[in-house]
């Protein structure tokens, strides 16, 4: 992530990975997946170029569907994205999202890994 995100950015990346993320992994590293409609390109660029090492693939045409997801994995997700999402506590907004959330955060921490659910760091 850019040092100088404003809140407000902070706050439209978390609304849109709480309505629209999903929190998994690969097996051996996390990942927060987001997709979205084409028509939502211009959204999807804005968000890859503030969320350091994120992955932006597609147009993908599949089943119907027109879209393009966003990718955070691995360190990237570990050392930026985690870590501010973990720090707005968004549990008292949605629990199912944040359930996710801390979810992935067990199932792939490292015994360095100093992110938690509701942790500042």
């Amino acid at each position: 992530m850019e040092s100088a995100l404003s809140d407000v950015e902070k706050g439209i990346i978390l609304g849109l990975l709480m309505g629209e993320g999903h929190f998994g992994g690969d097996g051996k590293q996390p990942q927060v997946t987001l997709r979205m409609h084409v028509r939502h390109e211009r959204l999807m660029r804005w968000l890859n170029d503030r969320i350091a090492q994120s992955r932006l693939y597609g147009p993908y045409h599949h089943g119907g569907r027109h879209y393009l997801q966003l990718m955070i994995r691995g360190e990237a997700l570990r050392s930026e994205l985690g870590p501010m999402l973990a720090a707005l506590r968004w549990n008292e907004i949605d629990d199912h999202s944040y359930g996710r959330f801390a979810e992935m955060l067990e199932r792939y921490a490292r015994p360095t890994d100093a992110v938690s659910p509701g942790s500042s760091t």
